[in-house]
């Protein structure tokens, strides 16, 4: 048995039981997949795969076992080769984080530029996607760890570590009558149309849910995944934008007003999302500390050790 025949096994799992998804998706061939396949089933005594033809089309029960003991000894591979990296030179190595738009944007940059002159000989990439897709990076080990609000505790192959909260603001033109407002109230705002983000994203289930609970209807003509987009169509008269309070500057968005709307809406928690049971390397920890002051090195070790988090 190899970790490589593994490896081949787990990827065509993901890749939906596509062999030849998994082999472009490694670099192979797909005869090559088939083959180390057959030989691992040889070698197993046990049929893995249900065939039709040439077409994968079923995962058996010994298999859907195997897959997970598979997955968890390329998890452990992929620890130790971390660990033998950090013992060789623990200030040079690569860390993926998997985020959307919104914490991309705003909430990163200093970090990220403060990290960048603690360890220039990291490779440091940001992947940009919706809560679920990069929640799926970090279980496939496409990235390191994730960023986000909205979604990262429904996933059991995560630990969620709070990161901070925050709240929306309203954001519309100058001499909008909203601005008119001593205190906006959803009253207020269901007369206007709104453009805001789609609903995976930034809190929105927390807008639609104080709009329902109080029997009003939420007007959006427009929802996008990125705040940018919002703010250019609300600058073209659109509607009025509900927006994360960190993604309003006043010193770049000078066509723009904004109104607080925290005591309409709850406040939202973004959370650090890593895989449990994964092993990080100096450097990371020093990431999330630059991140998260308060989330000290033993806290993640206990939370990744245990499985205890907050989920608060």
């Amino acid at each position: 048995m190899k970790l490589q025949q593994l490896r081949y096994l787990c990827e065509v799992v993901r890749q939906g039981l596509s062999m030849s998804a998994a082999a472009e998706a490694l670099h192979t061939s797909q005869p090559g997949i088939s083959k180390q396949l057959r030989l691992l089933e040889e070698e197993l005594g046990v049929d893995i795969l249900v065939r039709n033809g040439k077409r994968v089309v079923a995962i058996t029960e010994p298999g859907k076992a195997l897959v997970a003991i598979a997955q968890r000894m390329l998890r452990d591979a992929e620890n130790l080769k971390r660990l033998g990296e950090d013992f060789r030179n623990d200030a040079r190595g690569r860390l993926t984080i998997a985020t959307t738009h919104t914490q991309a944007r705003y909430a990163l940059p200093e970090t990220v530029r403060q990290f960048s002159r603690l360890y220039p000989e990291v490779r440091l990439s940001l992947h940009q996607g919706n809560p679920q897709q990069i929640a799926e990076q970090v279980i496939s080990g496409e990235a390191d760890f994730c960023i986000a609000t909205e979604a990262l505790t429904l996933y059991d192959e995560l630990i969620t570590l709070p990161c901070y909260e925050w709240n929306h603001c309203a954001i519309c033109p100058p001499g909008h009558p909203l601005l008119k407002a001593r205190r906006v109230s959803l009253e207020t705002l269901a007369h206007y149309p709104v453009v805001t983000y789609d609903l995976a994203f930034s809190g929105r289930s927390k807008i639609s849910e104080a709009f329902e609970q109080h029997g009003l209807a939420l007007n959006v003509v427009l929802t996008a995944i990125d705040a940018d987009v919002i703010k250019t169509y609300v600058e073209l008269g659109l509607g009025i934008g509900i927006v994360a309070h960190m993604a309003f500057d006043p010193r770049r968005d000078r066509g723009l007003r904004a109104l607080d709307l925290s005591h309409l809406f709850p406040a939202s928690v973004s959370r650090l999302g890593i895989r449990r049971g994964a092993y990080l390397r100096r450097y990371m920890y020093d990431f999330i500390a630059l991140f998260v002051p308060r989330l000290t090195r033993p806290e993640i070790e206990a939370a990744l050790a245990t499985g205890a988090e907050d989920r608060d």
